[in-house]
């Protein structure tokens, strides 16, 4: 059996740390002989770096599946963006204030100062100003940009998209101004080879139109011999929607998206809850009575 991990909201409890008990969990499954890959948002370096602090070896499908890396970091996949048809949407968004944004690279995450200090202004905001649903979502951002360590923070945005060393797998763009961020999301679509996805109603994300977490998941149990019946998913986001169509059997998290929650065959407890070792341990269990396949 494949199994594919979503990190943060699933994997990754509230510290950003992938915890012992979900470690076991997963070693466990490897020692079974199934193959556990990671499947994010993240970069891959970033999401390494996570199974490293664990002491874990694991296949990645990272930036929603632009890229695809082996355990043994044998490059499998990578479906990055054209720069030169993203520029103009991305010289918009760095004229509009209410528009957070964030450029990924196979190995870091750029965001312009001015930009982080709106991102900071906004989480400083008082309850009556953030809608509830809304506020966990600020403060998820700011705490996933100090857990990550390829982050950085530049003056201009056009010195890292002109370099053409720079190769851009991924944008991300924030706005609690949702027709903001319908605009932002039509120039995007306006431009051909492009999938907007998100993990919130208040972010969009924009990758290679043959990048998602479903290709990548396929991709590898394709590589490893596995029927896509005998492929099991946990995540979290809208963004995991895409392995969630795919797979045999899909787990949601108690934190869930309500989508995600009525496509799961079962619903575990939270990421802050070691959710992802009772996930595991239920699809074990019920693996060892009857074969997914």
């Amino acid at each position: 059996m494949l199994i594919a991990l979503d990190m943060d909201g699933t994997l990754l409890n509230e510290e950003g740390k992938i915890s012992p008990k979900n470690r076991e969990a997963i070693i466990n499954a490897q020692n079974l002989g199934h193959i556990v890959i990671i499947a994010t948002g993240r970069s891959f370096m970033e999401a390494e770096r996570q199974l490293r602090l664990a002491d874990l070896e694991c296949p990645v499908v990272s930036l929603n599946g632009a890229v695809v890396t082996l355990s043994d970091r044998t490059l499998a996949a990578s479906k990055p963006l054209n720069k030169e048809d993203i520029i103009p949407a991305l010289r918009w968004m760095n004229e509009i204030p209410d528009l957070y944004y964030e450029v990924y690279t196979e190995d870091n995450v750029y965001v312009e100062l001015n930009k982080r200090v709106r991102l900071e202004k906004l989480s400083a905001l008082s309850e009556e100003e953030v809608p509830e649903e809304v506020s966990w979502l600020l403060k998820a951002m700011i705490d996933q940009q100090f857990q990550q360590a390829a982050v950085t923070y530049v003056e201009s945005m056009e010195e890292i998209w002109s370099k053409e060393e720079n190769v851009i797998y991924k944008t991300l763009a924030f706005s609690l101004n949702r027709e903001l961020l319908k605009e932002a999301s039509t120039r995007f679509a306006a431009i051909p080879g492009l999938i907007i996805t998100a993990s919130h109603v208040n972010n969009i994300e924009i990758n290679h139109e043959d990048a998602n977490k479903g290709s990548g998941v396929t991709m590898l149990a394709d590589h490893y011999g596995i029927p896509l019946t005998d492929v099991a998913v946990m995540g979290d986001s809208y963004n995991d929607q895409p392995m969630f169509e795919v797979a045999g059997y899909r787990i949601a998290m108690a934190n869930a998206a309500p989508i995600l929650k009525e496509m799961a065959e079962f619903v575990t407890v939270t990421n802050d809850e070691d959710g992802v070792a009772a996930g595991l341990e239920h699809l074990l269990n019920l693996n060892s009575k009857s074969p997914l396949s």
